[in-house]
C-alpha cells in the first residue's frame, strides 16, 4: 500500500523536488493573504461589502497581470519571471511591515498580488516542462502537498498573531518568500529550452509546438474553453473559503475567538491535505481529471451547502473536511489536464489565460457574497453559493461527456490510418 501511496512521487527530475521544498518553506509564511478580509474588515475598519469591493479588485487586477505574464514567460523563459517579480512582491510585504493598517497597506497588498500574478503562469510551465503527461499529476500534487504542509505550520500561528503581533505576519511571510525564490534561483536552471526537445517526440500529439496567437490555439481545442468556463462556480464557492468563512466564525464566536478559530480552520485544512492528497491521488488515478474534478464539485457542493444549515463549532470543522477532499481532486486535476492539451510552445499562455477564465469566479465571489450578506444572512449566502457550483458541476458532467466522445472518435481515425498504411504496404 506504502508503495501505491508514493508511486506518483519517484522518479520526478530532481528540480521538481527543489521547487517542492521552495513552496513548503514559501507557504510556512503565509499569514498575509488568508487573513486578507479581517486585516481589511477588523484592522483597517472597511464593511463587508466594501471589503469585498477590494478583494475584487484585486481579482481583478490579476487579469492583466496574468496576461502580461504568460506573455513574457513563453519569451524570456520561466525563472526570469519568478525571481523578478516574486522579489517585488516581497518587497511590498516588507513595506506593509513599516504601515499601521490603512489604505496604503491594501493597496500595497493589492499590488503584491500583482506581481505574484505575473510569476504564476511560470511555475505552471516550469513543472510542465519538466515532466511527462504521465507524470504530472504527480508533480503538480506534490508541489500542492508541499504548499499545504508549509501552510499547515503558518496556520498554527496565523491567528494568533493576527490578533497580536500584526506586523510579524508581513516580515515573516516576506522572508519565507526571499528563501523560496533563492532555491529556485540557485538549484533550478531555465526550462524553456525544455520545449524544443518536445519537437521530436511523436506521441505527444497534444503538445507539439504551434505558431499563432494563444487565442487562436485556444479555439482549436474547445473543450478547454468549456473547462475553464465550468470552473467558474467552483472558483466562486471556493473564494468563500476566505472571504465569508472568516466573517462567519467571527459573527458566531467573536472578534478574538473567531478569527482563531479561522487560523484554526487553515492549519485543520492544511493537514487533512498533507494526510489525504497522497491517498486520494492513489485511489483516483485511473479516473479522468474531468472525473475528478466532478467529485471535486459535489464535495464543493456538500462542504460549503451544509453551512447554511448548521453552524455549530463541530460543524465548521466537519464541512472544512468535506470540502477539502474535494479540494484536493480539483487542484490535483486541473493543471495536468491543462498541460496536457496544450502546445509546449504556448504553456506561459495559457496557463494564464484559462486560469482568468476559472478566475472570474473567484472574483465575483466576494463582491457578490459581500453584497448578500449585507441584505441577507449567512444561512443563505451559503445555499446561493452552493446552488452556483452544483450548476457548475453539472456542466462538468457535459464536458466528460464531450470528452468521451472526443476519444472515441480520435482513436476511431487513427484505427482507420493505420488500417489504410497496412493495405497500402
Amino acid at each position: 500500500m506504502l508503495k501505491k501511496l508514493i508511486k506518483p512521487y519517484v522518479g520526478l527530475r530532481k528540480e521538481i523536488y527543489i521547487i517542492f521544498i521552495s513552496r513548503t518553506i514559501n507557504a510556512m509564511g503565509a499569514f498575509v493573504f488568508p487573513f486578507l478580509t479581517l486585516l481589511l474588515t477588523k484592522k483597517i475598519g472597511l464593511t463587508e461589502a466594501e471589503a469585498g469591493v477590494y478583494i475584487a479588485a484585486s481579482g481583478i487586477l490579476v487579469i492583466p497581470s496574468s496576461l502580461i505574464g504568460g506573455k513574457i514567460v513563453d519569451v524570456i523563459g520561466r525563472k526570469k519571471v519568478i525571481i523578478i517579480f516574486e522579489t517585488l512582491a516581497i518587497f511590498c510585504y516588507g513595506s506593509c511591515f513599516m504601515l499601521e493598517p490603512g489604505i496604503p497597506m491594501a493597496y500595497l497588498l493589492i499590488l503584491s498580488g500583482v506581481f505574484f500574478g505575473i510569476a504564476g503562469p511560470a511555475h505552471d510551465a516550469m513543472v510542465a516542462d519538466l515532466t511527462t503527461p504521465e507524470q504530472r499529476t504527480g508533480a503538480y500534487s506534490l508541489n500542492y502537498l508541499g504548499f499545504n504542509f508549509g501552510y499547515a505550520i503558518a496556520q498554527l500561528f496565523a491567528g494568533y498573531l493576527f490578533a497580536h503581533h500584526l506586523k510579524l505576519l508581513f516580515i515573516i511571510d516576506a522572508v519565507t518568500a526571499l528563501i523560496g525564490v533563492a532555491l529556485i534561483g540557485l538549484f533550478v536552471g531555465e526550462t524553456i529550452q525544455e520545449t524544443a526537445k518536445e519537437k521530436k517526440e511523436e506521441k505527444r500529439v497534444l503538445e507539439k509546438s504551434e505558431k499563432g496567437s494563444v487565442f487562436r490555439v485556444l479555439f482549436s481545442r474547445p473543450i478547454l474553453i468549456m473547462f475553464a468556463v465550468a470552473l467558474f462556480g467552483y472558483r466562486f464557492i471556493y473564494s468563500q473559503w476566505s472571504f465569508m468563512l472568516p466573517l462567519h466564525t467571527a459573527f458566531n464566536f467573536g472578534e478574538e475567538a473567531g478569527p482563531m478559530l479561522y487560523g484554526t480552520l487553515g492549519a485543520f485544512n492544511a493537514v487533512i491535505v498533507v494526510c489525504l492528497t497522497p491517498l486520494l491521488t492513489a485511489l483516483f488515478r485511473k479516473k479522468t481529471n474531468v472525473k475528478r474534478v466532478i467529485y471535486a464539485g459535489i464535495l464543493f457542493f456538500l462542504g460549503f451547502g451544509l453551512l447554511g444549515f448548521i453552524s455549530t463549532y463541530e460543524a465548521f470543522f466537519a464541512c472544512v473536511f468535506i470540502f477539502t477532499l474535494g479540494e484536493i481532486l480539483e487542484a490535483t486535476s486541473i493543471m495536468p489536464f491543462i498541460m496536457n492539451h496544450t502546445p509546449s510552445s504556448h504553456r506561459g499562455r495559457m496557463s494564464s489565460v484559462l486560469p482568468l477564465i476559472m478566475g472570474f469566479g473567484f472574483t465575483a465571489g466576494p463582491l457578490v457574497m459581500g453584497s448578500v450578506l449585507e441584505a441577507t444572512s449567512f444561512a443563505f449566502a451559503w445555499k446561493v453559493s452552493a446552488v452556483i457550483v452544483g450548476i457548475s458541476t453539472i456542466g462538468m458532467l457535459g464536458i466528460n461527456r464531450f470528452e468521451r466522445n472526443s476519444r472515441v472518435i480520435d482513436d476511431g481515425m487513427d484505427k482507420a490510418l493505420n488500417e489504410s498504411a497496412r493495405g497500402s504496404a
